[in-house]
């Protein structure tokens, strides 16, 4: 009897081996799909963060590509948000290629602040861009820059800066004063007074009704030198030059006034507009320059304004207006002006490394004017992004 429930048993057991075998191979498929699983989706992962990297970065190359190609004559006078919506530079249907081709952006300038903006960069990935991800998504980076304005410092202290002398006659005057300019409403309250004229001991006389005015009328500063009229900060004279929008050659007599397009609009490519100061309300109001004239001119009317870079001697005619900056490598002389004033608002700085005389005659008024400066200033700076919470991750 129990052989034969010995055997019974063996025979209820056949076939187990298989079974076994089944459950092994089931286990052992189920620990292999479940590695090509995890390591599909890691690789799936990491090539996600690869390419969010990749679109970060091409966002980050857009927003720095955006400041190096900054255009302050058509940037810094826009309104502020949100009575100006932005100004895009390219767009989602057509982006611009990254630098190195590793993708494509697109973005937005917003003004926020007289001297603030925001830039807000999105960039995508090569695959991204093309279209070529499954179901249509893909990975994108927005960010956004706070940048501001990074104006040259000239060092002015006074209407008149000069390593020469300085001989005023007739009606002319320097005045250190801070003058806002008669037609402009939009200017803060005059500050402090600086010098009439700044110089490095040269004499300074006047005869006639030629008068010196400011906090002091003369200052004599020993320190005064040639590199003072060539490098402002972390800028050079030659610098300034090359970034100059309108470019004229020396030994001319130029006439500058504002001129205007059929629609109204400011003709910036009509290199003798210089901007409309003595009517700063019009659409070349708002328009602010950099000229540099390659030699010695005369100026002889109208009126300009912005910043004036003259390589050799200036020599200015008539009832001739300036508002913002001049940078004069050789000598300044004025004469005439009938009975209207030939004005300069703003700072002059006149190297006459010869040192030779300046020479005022004429009605000719030279008004220190610190809205001015900071008018032609904040009009023609670049911007550069902020030192600390420069960029911000958007969504």
């Amino acid at each position: 009897m129990k052989e034969r429930g010995m055997k019974r048993i063996l025979r209820d057991e056949r076939g187990m081996a298989l079974a076994v075998a089944i459950f092994a191979l089931v286990v052992v498929g189920a620990l292999v799909a479940g590695a090509f699983f995890a390591g599909t989706q890691e690789q799936r992962v990491g090539e996600n963060q690869r390419r969010v990297q990749s679109s970060f970065g091409v966002a980050e190359g857009g927003a720095q590509q955006r400041v190096m190609d900054w255009v302050p004559d058509s940037m810094n006078t826009r309104p502020l948000y949100p009575a100006d919506t932005g100004v895009p530079f390219y767009s989602p249907s057509s982006p611009r290629t990254a630098p190195g081709g590793t993708g494509r952006y697109y973005g937005t300038s917003y003004k926020l602040g007289n001297n603030i903006f925001l830039i807000a960069v999105t960039g995508m990935d090569n695959a991204t861009a093309s279209g070529l991800t499954a179901g249509g998504g893909g990975a994108r980076q927005r960010i956004g820059m706070i940048t501001r304005l990074a104006p040259i410092d000239f060092g002015i202290r006074a209407s008149l800066t000069t390593q020469g002398g300085v001989s005023l006659t007739g009606n002319a005057t320097v005045e250190g004063a801070d003058q806002n300019p008669t037609t402009w409403t939009s200017c803060d309250p005059p500050g402090p007074s600086q010098a009439g004229i700044r110089d490095n001991g040269g004499n300074v006389s006047t005869g006639g009704n030629g008068d010196v005015n400011g906090e002091p009328p003369v200052l004599n500063d020993p320190g005064l030198s040639s590199d003072h009229f060539s490098n402002f900060g972390g800028t050079t004279y030659s610098q300034l030059a090359a970034r100059a929008n309108i470019q004229l050659p020396g030994g001319g007599t130029y006439k500058t006034q504002p001129a205007y397009k059929g629609n109204g609009d400011c003709d910036t490519a009509v290199l003798t507009n210089w901007g409309d100061g003595v009517t700063p309300t019009t659409k070349c109001g708002l328009y602010f320059p950099i000229i540099h004239i390659a030699g010695s001119a005369t100026l002889n009317g109208d009126q300009g304004q912005g910043i004036l870079l003259v390589d050799g001697d200036l020599s200015v005619q008539g009832s001739y207006q300036f508002f913002g900056i001049t940078i004069i490598q050789g000598d300044l002389s004025t004469a005439g002006g009938g009975s209207t004033d030939a004005h300069f608002w703003g700072g002059v700085m006149a190297k006459n490394a010869n040192l030779s005389i300046q020479s005022l005659s004429g009605h000719a008024t030279l008004n220190y004017s610190s809205c001015s400066i900071l008018a032609a200033l904040q009009a023609s700076s670049a911007i550069s992004m902020m030192r600390q919470r420069g960029w911000i991750q958007l969504y």
